[in-house]
């Protein structure tokens, strides 16, 4: 079932046909039609901001290495048509878990079209999304492969391949508005994965964080109830990972063990979600 279909009149109790209502009947089907409609205008506005970010082209620089990426092509992919856009964001509109990374590898994400798909970091992080029950398949080779995530979204905290995995920082200035929208948009969100430094200090300078503890593996942060996004009083956490990088993976700074540690403490730390989606 599709994210809207699956959206569209959650919590109503439908009548019996003949069957009176009573007021507080009359009252719980008003507030879950309000529900319902939105949630709907969440998902369009998601689609909005989806169409704007892969029609980006602010930065220059990252445009032009981006599409000579895509019209070069890696040897190994040589017959493969690449997206060179900015990669749009991936995963369940009602996650409780948001995944924030650095930005799309060059032959991954730049050739696929879909965040963390398509190179060795993406392996990984969905092989431990899937082990830790966010994800219904360990691996994520294409847009359209069946991949489905619950209660876990995917994103960058820039949008384009940058040259040499490295992103100016006024190329990160112009990307954070998208990450902002998002965050407010995935109301339900109440864990931060940040993978590798990067992300964390986009993602601290975003929520505001004051103090802001060093960057570590495991390390996790309240983030302000009442900071300058998403303040609704509500708990929420920022919780550090080594970015899945075949670095971090090859010399054993990143095992499969400490990044499976990270997301079932994400999913402590959100409240006990159900099991992801079955194959």
């Amino acid at each position: 079932m599709g994210a809207r279909a699956g959206l569209a009149g959650v919590g109503v109790r439908q009548p019996s046909r003949g069957v009176k209502l009573e007021d507080g009947d009359r009252f719980g089907v008003r507030l879950a039609t309000v529900a319902s409609v939105a949630a709907e205008r969440r998902l369009e506005e998601l689609a909005a901001l989806t169409a704007r970010i892969t029609d980006c082209r602010a930065c220059p620089r990252l445009v032009a290495w981006r599409e000579q990426v895509a019209h070069d092509r890696r040897a190994a992919y040589r017959d493969e048509v690449y997206w060179g856009r900015p990669v749009p964001s991936f995963g369940d509109p009602d996650a409780r878990v948001l995944v924030v990374g650095l930005a799309p590898a060059a032959h991954g994400g730049n050739r696929t079209g879909r965040i963390f798909t398509g190179d060795r970091s993406g392996d990984w992080l969905f092989a431990s999304l899937y082990r830790t029950g966010f994800a219904n398949q360990p691996n994520s080779v294409r847009a359209g492969d069946g991949l489905v995530l619950r209660d876990a979204y995917v994103a960058a905290a820039v949008r384009c391949a940058p040259p040499a995995n490295k992103p100016a920082p006024d190329e990160r200035d112009r990307c954070l508005p998208y990450l902002l929208r998002e965050i407010e948009l995935l109301s339900r969100v109440r864990v931060v994965v940040v993978l590798g430094g990067f992300a964390y200090d986009v993602c601290a300078r975003a929520f505001g964080l004051r103090p802001r503890p060093p960057f570590g593996h495991l390390v996790e942060v309240p983030i302000p109830a009442q900071g300058p996004i998403l303040a609704d009083g509500r708990d929420r956490w920022l919780l550090c990972s080594y970015h899945p990088s075949q670095q971090n993976t090859f010399t054993g700074k990143l095992t499969a063990e400490m990044l499976d540690a990270v997301f079932a403490r994400a999913r402590r730390l959100a409240g006990e979600l159900p099991e992801g989606p079955s194959a």
